[in-house]
């Protein structure tokens, strides 16, 4: 595995900090990326000795030139790219669409889906030319790209165009070996679903607590799709806390 390339976004905190780690501590050269150096490489020191295969390089993935000129960086410290996992992501504040405002829909719109497709494209680009052929992209999609929640009109329609990246991607990737998936995650424990402890908005507009799973179903999950032979791919998981109010009526 210490031939192996990757490149996690959003991997300052969270689940990408998660996956990153865990792919360093499994054997790959791990490419950090986040908007700030100094949480990255916060991010990477925690690994002990596995942190020496990794490499913290900041950028602003909603800007297609940083996006770009991050993955020639890619190209040419290690000469090839195997796995992308497209992660950076945030959630808009929640509320009607009446009230969201225009700003907040293009941030949303901004980081969710067009930092994904940037990466995506760039990691299609060194995918394709690269010898021998081949990689493996993961989106960080939601349960949000199969069911809203009230009030998330611009994460859920951002979500639900993640999933058309990948459904597509995974064709165009067929004749070139890039093999393209997606994990749908509910409620993992982390600062960001700390308010689902004390209650969050039901379909049925009531206010009740949510379950949460830990990180680490996460991180194995991730970890089952990205070691797989570009012969297999894993085009849709869902990961999620056993008791949350995902399938049903509400």
């Amino acid at each position: 595995m210490t031939d192996k390339i990757a490149l996690v976004t959003g991997a300052s905190s969270g689940i990408g900090k998660a996956c990153a780690s865990a792919l360093l501590q499994d054997g790959w050269h791990v490419v950090f990326v986040g908007r700030r150096a100094d949480a990255l490489r916060d991010a990477i020191a925690a690994n002990g000795e596995a942190a020496a295969r990794g490499v913290a390089m900041p950028c602003d993935v909603t800007d297609p030139a940083a996006v770009k000129a991050l993955f020639d960086a890619v190209q040419q410290r290690f000469g090839r790219l195997d796995l992308l996992f497209n992660n950076a992501g945030i959630s808009p504040r929640a509320t009607t669409p009446d009230d969201l405002r225009i700003d907040e829909w293009h941030q949303g719109v901004a980081i969710n889906l067009n930092g994904a497709f940037y990466c995506l494209s760039n990691a299609f680009r060194l995918m394709r030319a690269q010898s021998p052929q081949g990689g493996r992209i993961i989106n960080n999609g939601s349960i949000s790209a199969h069911t809203p929640r009230p009030g998330s009109i611009a994460y859920t329609a951002t979500k639900h165009a993640v999933s058309g990246l990948t459904k597509t991607a995974s064709l165009d990737g067929r004749p070139f070996d890039i093999a393209v998936g997606q994990i749908d995650i509910g409620n993992v424990a982390s600062d960001m679903t700390e308010k689902m402890v004390k209650g969050v908005p039901q379909a049925d507009g009531s206010l009740r607590p949510e379950p949460r799973m830990d990180m680490q179903a996460v991180v194995d999950t991730f970890l089952a799709m990205a070691r797989l032979p570009l012969t297999a791919n894993v085009l849709f998981t869902t990961v999620m806390a056993t008791k949350m109010p995902f399938v049903g009526r509400g």
